[in-house]
């Protein structure tokens, strides 16, 4: 194939899921790492678990996360329409070409059938697997039972006595399977929709896909697709397989252990590129320490060869830590648009120009951009009183109090308080008590900012001023 051509092809049946935000996202860097293109399909053939407006939203999410596909649904290539409902007839023409090739057949076994041979199976412990009972069917008595309208599904046969499948996978390498692993598939329901086997196999192949990236999952399936490829005499495209997201506890990645949709993620506040770069390392890595990359960087060092098969850890607490570091790095312009949101109304009702400078005090201490709101409450109220007891303990000391009581004398000596003359003001108070350094500093910061570690105090006092600093700092002296 001349063009490299790669798809990501959800099940719109809720939100995208993280681990589909990954498949998406590797599709997306190796079409952009070589110049190809990079299609969306929305795989909607199993209507009874269709969510309406999960395919809007799957697309949504892609946009948020940057991942802008080259063809799909509202962006029309040469091999539209890009939504399987709409292909009916690709499928319905290639199933009944199966059937004239005698590659397939119909099979009219009831649920209740199915459910017995099963049983039957399970009692004998034997693998559950469709016995291929329909196969073996009289031509005469079949043509009688669809020309009665009875129910039926169409599968695909399997040849028990040929060479195993060999599933070259560009993550795995060499994967075996023997035919009998592999039951006679169900290719088309009796509603008229294809399975996912036949609909994702057609498409591959009308719309030119060269490399199929996905899930591990898919893999035991890759053999009943080498096998319709085959019966088509069609170019089998490039798997790979990419490993499963698990748990910090190793079990793979489940809502029941916290949150797996993209949109938990931006709705909590983490930033769009943070999260894309934090799923791009779930799995991939450049062999070296980088943990931080732009969306340029990782399209220009992705590889396959870099992927590895054993699971890969979702480390929410990892997250964390990476989003802070996107935050911290944040223009004022740009952070005070992504904190739009969270911003109570007394805040945004405020100087525009004295919130920037609060946003830029707090900035390297929000972790997800909904914390600004529990920052603000220091600044915006005109007397807040600290509440930790173990701090309220230490405050009581004497030698915190001597330098309270030295800055408020000198503080009110003065004419106004800013970050300019702060510094003075405390060589004063220094020289008046003999207490430097930290033993100096942390004091003022336990009382004006009301924590042990926080913001520059000389940019807190300038937002301040001189009489609620003198008010803080009276707060705490007995």
């Amino acid at each position: 194939m001349a063009e490299t051509r790669l798809r990501f092809a959800p099940s719109p049946t809720g939100f995208l899921h993280v681990g589909g935000l990954r498949t998406a996202l590797f599709n997306y860097l190796y079409a952009r790492h070589v110049g190809g293109r990079f299609i969306l399909r929305i795989e909607d053939t199993d209507q009874s678990r269709k969510v309406d407006g999960a395919a809007e939203n799957l697309m949504e999410s892609l946009r948020w996360a940057g991942l802008d596909f080259d063809e799909g649904p509202g962006v029309e290539g040469d091999c539209g329409p890009y939504i399987q409902s709409q292909r009916l007839d690709h499928y319905q023409k290639y199933a009944q070409q199966l059937l004239e090739q005698e590659n397939a057949y119909p099979c009219f076994c009831t649920e209740a059938d199915l459910q017995q041979m099963r049983e039957e199976q399970q009692a004998k412990n034997e693998d559950t697997r469709y016995d291929g009972r329909c196969r073996h069917l009289a031509p005469e008595e079949a043509k009688e039972k669809l020309a009665s309208g009875t129910p039926h599904v169409i599968r695909m046969k399997i040849d028990p006595t040929r060479p195993a499948y060999v599933v070259k996978d560009l993550i795995r390498g060499e994967v075996r399977f023997t035919p009998d692993q592999i039951d006679d598939q169900v290719l088309v329901k009796s509603d008229g929709f294809p399975t996912y086997h036949l609909a994702n196999v057609v498409d591959d192949h009308l719309m030119s896909i060269s490399h199929v990236i996905r899930g591990e999952e898919w893999l035991p399936s890759t053999p009943k697709h080498i096998q319709l490829y085959e019966y088509f005499g069609w170019d089998i495209p490039e798997f790979a397989h990419l490993p499963l997201l698990l748990n910090t506890d190793r079990s793979k990645l489940s809502k029941r252990q916290g949150d797996v949709a993209t949109e938990d993620y931006r709705n909590k506040g983490f930033l769009a590129d943070c999260l894309i770069n934090f799923v791009a390392l779930l799995g991939w890595n450049t062999q070296d320490d980088q943990e931080i990359y732009s969306m340029r960087e990782l399209i220009e060092n992705f590889s396959l060869e870099r992927v590895g098969k054993s699971g890969a850890v979702f480390d929410t607490n990892k997250l964390r830590w990476m989003n802070q570091q996107y935050i911290k790095q944040k223009s004022p312009e740009e952070l005070s648009v992504l904190l739009q949101p969270y911003l109570p109304d007394f805040a945004k009702q405020s100087d525009p120009e004295q919130l920037q400078k609060i946003i830029q005090i707090v900035r390297d201490s929000l972790i997800t951009l909904p914390d600004i709101a529990s920052r603000l409450d220091l600044f915006y109220n005109d007397n807040p009183e600290l509440q930790d007891d173990a701090l309220l303990a230490q405050v009581k000391s004497d030698p915190f109090q001597q330098v309270y009581k030295g800055f408020v004398a000198q503080l009110e000596q003065a004419d106004e308080l800013t970050s300019e003359n702060f510094g003075q003001i405390m060589k004063k108070v220094q020289k008046e008590t003999g207490i430097k350094g930290k033993n100096l500093y942390v004091p003022m910061r336990i009382a004006l900012t009301l924590v042990e570690q926080g913001p520059d105090l000389s940019a807190v006092v300038n937002v301040f001023g001189k009489e609620k600093c003198l008010q803080m700092v009276k707060n705490v002296i007995e």
